[in-house]
């Protein structure tokens, strides 16, 4: 197992910096979102995304469970959402 993701499960879990969305975009998912049945393209952005980069399914049985599972680190959010772009699409490149 590589040290980033390793990382990832010693870590803290920190609150989600609302409108980032960056792991609605980065990471491929392979099961069924409502309105995108096969699930996502890595890089492709979620249509249950809104305008302000919010989950317009969060908190619904009908998200997904990779998506309700994934919590926000230090290490994978960074600073800022250009950050956790590039920590998400090399976990993405390193998992796929």
């Amino acid at each position: 197992m590589s040290q980033m993701i390793a990382s990832v499960m010693v870590e803290a879990i920190l609150a989600c910096r609302l409108g980032c969305a960056a792991c609605c975009i980065a990471p491929s998912i392979s099961s069924a979102i409502p309105e995108m049945p096969n699930g996502k393209a890595a890089g492709e952005r979620c249509v249950q995304l809104d305008t302000a980069g919010l989950c317009k399914i969060f908190g619904h049985p009908e998200r997904p469970k990779v998506c309700s599972s994934l919590q926000a680190t230090a290490s994978m959010c960074g600073t800022s959402a250009h950050d956790a772009m590039i920590y998400l699409t090399e976990l993405e490149r390193l998992t796929a």
